[in-house]
């Protein structure tokens, strides 16, 4: 699995505000972060959210942002995957795979617990329709099991 873009959010856009306008919390792309097991990323929105939450990190596949770009006729040079507001964008895995399962990016432990489905809000933040074409791959729930640091590694051509 390579880590090609990290992003965390001070606060919600999205999550718990059904039935409002969304919040205006910036999404902040950086090159590294610390994950803290059983916390999530410092400096997240979700870092101490509850006790053993099952989305204490979120993964998105990079390829998945680039099909829907494709579907949706949108160039990928005129938007980010950060519109999923899913903290690590990866390449070469299928984050289904890792439901239920411990794996390790970069020396950090995780379980993976649940697809992060999408919502409503994906119609607005990308394109109508999106949440229709993420059903049953719009990323991955997972805690964190161990301390660490996380880096985000650019690949040559790279799209995202």
């Amino acid at each position: 699995m390579h880590l090609r873009k990290i992003y965390v959010s001070p606060g919600h856009n999205y999550f718990g505000r059904h039935g409002m306008p969304p919040g205006e919390h910036p999404l902040v792309e950086v090159t590294s972060v610390e994950c803290v097991a059983g916390s999530g990323l410092r400096g997240d929105r979700f870092f101490d959210y509850k006790a053993d939450y099952k989305g204490q990190v979120t993964f998105f596949a990079n390829e998945v942002w680039l099909e829907l770009c494709a579907q949706f006729q949108i160039l990928p040079e005129t938007t980010s995957p950060g519109l999923f507001r899913r903290n690590l964008i990866t390449e070469g895995v299928d984050l289904n795979t890792l439901i239920g399962r411990e794996f390790e990016v970069q020396g950090v432990r995780f379980a993976g617990t649940t697809e992060c489905s999408p919502c409503h809000w994906m119609d607005r933040a990308f394109h109508p329709g999106t949440e229709a074409a993420l059903r049953g791959r719009g990323g991955l729930r997972a805690r964190i099991l161990t301390h660490g640091r996380l880096h985000a590694k650019t690949l040559v051509g790279d799209h995202a």
